[in-house]
């Protein structure tokens, strides 16, 4: 997954951005409202993390600009006053949740994973295909009720097709969704992944669990439930 995180203290920002990292997230980061929007706009995210108090363009104007443009990722928003107005204008502009300051990180990345998988459709974390199954909060990954170790790239394009299960995803889309805007777009990594991932999930290709579709991409497949 590919989160947007726009705040204008830097110290704060690396910081949650190393948490974020650590949680499998790719991340792209923005000082000011300009750049925050900027990016917004012309990538494709998961998600964002817009402080309400940045330069240039507060947190407001840049979420109220994202939604006018049609993107319609999920935000939280931060925000260092501790008034329900502040809050709500928030909401109002687009957001879907906020955080006051300060925060403990590990409740910003609880909250990324609640909002991606209620954008996706998915109110538990807990999700199955057939006899695959997934916690998106722990990042376990079941077969046949057996637990199955997968290395955190492999992890998170297992959890990317997951929760977009029935749909044609493009190599290009894959790798924009799930590495940062500074990632080699012509590497074979997807290719790479897949290839693992079937191996350790569907070596014999019995369930036909990821599809390859020539010339459009990779398709996670709904398997039938017993």
């Amino acid at each position: 997954m590919r989160i947007l995180l726009v705040e204008d203290d830097l110290d704060l920002q690396q910081n949650l951005k190393q948490h974020l990292l650590e949680a499998n997230y790719g991340v792209d980061t923005a000082a000011d409202g300009e750049d925050g929007l900027f990016l917004g706009t012309e990538y494709p995210y998961d998600a964002a993390i817009i402080d309400i108090g940045l330069p240039k363009l507060n947190g407001i104007q840049v979420i109220e600009a994202l939604r006018k443009q049609q993107c319609d990722f999920p935000i939280l928003i931060l925000t260092a006053r501790d008034s329900w107005q502040d809050k709500v204008e928030g909401l109002d502009a687009g957001a879907d949740d906020y955080l006051t300051k300060p925060f403990h990180p590990m409740e910003l990345i609880a909250r990324m994973k609640a909002l991606i998988r209620r954008s996706a459709g998915k109110a538990s974390p807990i999700t199955q295909n057939g006899p695959l199954t997934i916690n998106t909060s722990s990042a376990e990954v079941r077969l046949n009720d057996k637990a199955v170790n997968l290395s955190a790239s492999e992890y998170r394009l297992l959890e990317y097709l997951f929760l977009h299960i029935g749909v044609v995803q493009s190599k290009s889309d894959l790798i924009e969704h799930l590495y940062d805007q500074d990632f080699d777009l012509d590497s074979n990594v997807i290719e790479v992944f897949v290839r693992r991932l079937r191996k350790k999930l569907d070596p014999e290709n019995k369930l036909n669990l990821i599809e390859t579709l020539r010339g459009q991409g990779y398709r996670m497949n709904q398997l039938a439930t017993d």
